[in-house]
């Protein structure tokens, strides 16, 4: 086996845990990135970003991003896995997960998924396929757990 780490998307979610337990299993021996990527400003930042002395929100957002990605390295490091956390900011959200996969040479990209279908993934889009068309790269998309 190569060296080539996996890749692990957390933003905190009980479907990215799921991620990091499936991950665990199924790719033994590999290290893992915990990469949390959030947005350079909330929508709520960017209204008080238009004020003339605007504070370092992308500062905040990507320390922020940095912590959360810390703790899921924990949560993966207690089921056995040799993880480093990794924070991001980007839009589009897909796009900072493939341009970190891209830096580390990522073998394949773990993420959970909400399990959106229908009209709902329509209205509020799928990471998980956006990152799956454009990563060039494996991407393990871990579904919900079924009801």
């Amino acid at each position: 086996m190569d060296d080539s780490p996996m890749l692990i998307c957390y933003d905190g979610s009980e479907d990215a845990q799921r991620a990091i337990d499936r991950a665990a299993v199924l790719l033994v021996g590999r290290r893992a990135i915990i990469l949390d990527v959030a947005p350079p400003l909330t929508v709520a930042e960017s209204y008080a970003s238009i004020d003339t002395v605007s504070p370092p929100f992308e500062e905040w957002n990507l320390d922020e991003a940095a912590a959360r990605a810390e703790k899921g390295a924990e949560l993966a490091r207690t089921v056995g896995l040799a993880a480093e956390p990794r924070g991001a900011v980007s839009v589009p959200t897909w796009q900072g997960i493939v341009d970190a996969a891209d830096d580390v040479g990522a073998a394949v990209i773990v993420m959970g998924s909400r399990g959106l279908a229908g009209a709902r993934e329509l209205l509020e889009g799928s990471l998980s396929h956006q990152v799956a068309e454009h990563a060039g790269r494996p991407v393990l998309v871990v579904p919900p757990a079924r009801a």
